[in-house]
């Protein structure tokens, strides 16, 4: 690809531009591009989504092309990373709103700023980090800045209802867990777009199913499902390709749960609220006070949003929703609370 685009760059007048589109949802293919571009000489001037397939609109499917409009580059400084980076925000904040209200979602959503973001990063023939001598910020790291960025806004605008659309603080876990349940509910969803989401934010998919039990292959179930969970996979068996889904929050009976995870990780806060949910189903209210003292979930900030956002995502009437409700109401009827003593951190 590289020496495709150094061919254009050749025959290219001075004045002249190339187009380039793509539509493609894995990784590796948008960081060889890029990394085909820039080495051409080639920077990018100008970008936009065209949605004019039929499953373009509120599709999770990468159903929308990227053209990215390039001209050969005249700069040959070098450039430092974190001016790049302060670059990239401003040029694609606005462009995710407006990808966003023009009804784009999933795969295509954290693609869309691609194109805005490399008129930054290809503006340099290389990009030298400030805080590490001799190293240089490779297209890999750039990318995975740019696809935190545009989660980080997905999750801001399914936790707040006012307005605010960036959220920052909430671990990688529950970041994950809002994509894909904003995206794909409790349906079979695409592994190739999961596992987009899973790199957007610094997880992968075999360690979201064996070392956080959050996803599971359609069709397969633990013993003791419920009632709910069976409709689930009713509606779910049926998809063809590989696919996967979340697991509900009955599925997740690990008696770690919300208390322990790998050496020197946070516990995710949606563990902390699965926890909870079944500590509430267990009618032990003692212990439910219990957790939320010992976590210090109502000094939390990002926990009432979380909490009602769940409550929003699951369906009307169901078995989970009413258990979010009823905690929801608890916690509140609970008002400010102390913070806990120095013996229960310990």
């Amino acid at each position: 690809m590289a020496r495709a685009f150094q061919a254009c760059h050749k025959v290219l007048q001075p004045d002249g531009r190339l187009v380039v589109v793509f539509a493609n949802k894995q990784p590796d293919a948008w960081e060889t591009l890029v990394s085909a571009l820039i080495r051409a000489g080639f920077v990018v001037t100008a970008s936009c989504e065209m949605t004019t397939r039929t499953r373009a609109m509120a599709s999770a499917a990468l159903s929308s092309s990227i053209w990215l409009v390039c001209r050969k580059r005249s700069n040959t400084r070098l450039g430092w990373d974190n001016r790049v980076l302060q670059d990239m925000r401003e040029n694609i904040i606005q462009q995710l709103r407006d990808f966003w209200d023009a009804g784009i979602r999933g795969p295509d959503f954290v693609w869309s700023a691609t194109g805005p973001a490399l008129e930054a990063f290809s503006a340099y023939p290389v990009v030298k980090k400030a805080n590490a001598p001799n190293q240089f910020m490779d297209v890999v790291e750039f990318l995975r800045e740019v696809r935190r960025i545009v989660v980080d806004f997905v999750v801001g605008r399914v936790l707040s209802r006012d307005g605010h659309e960036v959220v920052s603080g909430l671990d990688d876990v529950t970041t994950y867990y809002l994509l894909h349940r904003h995206d794909y509910r409790m349906a079979a969803a695409p592994v190739g777009s999961c596992i987009l989401y899973a790199l957007s934010c610094n997880l992968s998919n075999t360690a979201l199913v064996n070392q956080y039990d959050l996803l599971t292959q359609s069709g397969k179930f633990s013993t003791g499902s419920t009632a709910e969970d069976n409709a689930t996979e009713t509606a779910t068996s049926n998809s063809s390709g590989t696919t996967v889904r979340l697991k509900t929050w009955s599925q997740r009976k690990g008696r770690k749960l919300g208390l322990e995870v790998s050496a020197g990780q946070p516990i995710p806060l949606i563990d902390q609220v699965h926890r909870l949910m079944h500590l509430w189903r267990a009618g032990d209210q003692i212990k439910v006070n219990e957790y939320l003292d010992l976590r210090g979930l109502q000094q939390n900030g990002l926990f009432p949003p979380l909490l009602q956002a769940l409550i929003e995502l699951a369906d009307a009437g169901s078995n989970e929703r009413s258990l979010l409700e009823a905690l929801s109401n608890h916690i509140a009827a609970r008002g400010d609370i102390r913070a806990p003593s120095q013996q229960q951190l310990l």
